[in-house]
């Protein structure tokens, strides 16, 4: 059989632990027998990073931006027992945040829907896409224990020295006190891409802020979002059927329970992380997410949304069998293949990907799964594979 040729590299960054071990099980037995894959290969291993002075993460960011699509493996973000373990150099910060910083990203993700892993919500019936801002607010904050009563203030001091001061509170004891932060570029490139991506994807864009407490801080978010849908998106949205609507935070959580899925839901940063967990552990399983990063340059990073699974890869040291779920790092690859298709009109590497996605849904759909599936299945009997087997499966129905 002739391989399926790709013209255009794609960006491959590998990871760690468990991930890495079916990142190379994935390649050699769902894609390299298909397809004469061109990529362009960076290590993201935390020992490649630490001997590169993280400089491998900032090449694969800008590797992105020439290429305009990768696809990334799971990765380490070190804490302190991390640092004694692989004998860092220093705490490298989490190679999400450097790539998101770079490509300046909204992460989007979806769960993916299989019969046999039934929501925990009764109606939902099609995937909700989470939207998430990946900049600023807490996780850019600035925090401070008050040890005891006196004034705490924002203070801005203008480039020509003059001030502006806002009271924050009078303490007459002790207390805490955080400042949290926004660009309004970052926030117009939020919209960008969320409105590109609801185009893109045909569906319907909900943005959810507190801008009834928040009159300044959330309401601007509210604003820009409104301003660059009117100027630039209202009538293509008209044109594809699809509608875009504000509401509070409080309000979207209430519909999205009642409501049946099938759209995105744009959320601020620490919103979109804790909405994104929840409806993907409603949905069934952090391993059964699509995750992906778009810029509104047009630049693609699909990733798995979960972690390296640990626990696994020092059970697969000892030489013992792991049951790991592989689904979302195999979609992290298809979600690539696909848009690297679209990009070069390169149909059949589209076609390719299409076909490995219905061969992973089929083969749990016929009760063979991983052991965190079987654990949640509502398929009877089903058959409980290793990580390899699992793989080898997809492969004979692919």
């Amino acid at each position: 059989m002739e391989k399926i040729k790709m013209t255009t590299p794609l960006v491959e960054m590998d990871g760690d632990e468990m991930t890495r071990i079916l990142w190379k099980m994935i390649k050699e037995e769902l894609l390299e027998p298909y397809i004469d894959l061109k990529t362009e290969y960076y290590d993201l291993g935390l020992e490649h990073r630490n001997e590169t002075d993280d400089q491998v993460t900032i090449d694969s960011a800008l590797a992105t931006k020439k290429y305009k699509v990768a696809v990334k493996c799971a990765t380490i973000t070190p804490n302190a027992a991390r640092m004694d373990e692989y004998d860092l150099k220093e705490m490298w910060k989490s190679p999400n945040g450097t790539i998101r910083a770079i490509l300046d990203g909204t992460v989007f993700r979806a769960p993916i829907v299989v019969k046999g892993i039934e929501p925990c919500v009764k109606n939902w019936k099609k995937p909700i896409t989470i939207a998430r801002h990946a900049y600023g607010d807490v996780y850019k904050g600035t925090e401070m224990k008050i040890p005891g009563a006196g004034k705490v203030e924002l203070v801005y001091t203008a480039e020509d020295g003059s001030q502006t001061k806002e009271l924050v509170h009078e303490f007459d004891g002790p207390g805490i006190v955080q400042g949290i932060h926004n660009i309004n570029k970052s926030i117009e490139s939020f919209a960008r891409s969320c409105f590109s991506y609801a185009l893109d994807t045909k569906q319907d864009l909900w943005f959810a802020t507190k801008d009834t407490i928040s009159k300044k801080y959330d309401h601007t978010f509210k604003d820009i979002f409104q301003e660059i849908f009117d100027a630039e998106y209202a009538d293509k949205f008209k044109e594809a059927g699809i509608e875009y609507f504000y509401t509070l935070i409080d309000d979207a959580v209430a519909r999205v329970m009642k409501s049946e899925g099938g759209y995105i839901w744009a959320c601020k940063n620490y919103d979109g992380d804790v909405m994104s967990d929840m409806v993907s552990s409603a949905f069934g399983s952090l391993a059964m997410m699509t995750s992906v990063l778009v810029s509104p340059e047009g630049y693609y990073e699909y990733e798995a949304a979960h972690g390296t699974v640990q626990r696994h890869y020092y059970k697969h040291l000892k030489g013992e069998e792991t049951s790991t779920n592989s689904v979302a790092t195999i979609f992290a690859w298809t979600g690539a293949l696909r848009k690297r298709g679209e990009l070069d009109g390169n149909k059949e590497l589209m076609e390719f990907a299409d076909r490995l996605e219905k061969a992973t849904i089929d083969t749990i759909e016929a009760g063979e799964m991983t052991k965190d599936l079987a654990l949640i299945t509502t398929i009877e009997n089903p058959t409980v594979l290793n990580s390899e087997g699992f793989i080898k499966a997809i492969a004979k129905r692919l």
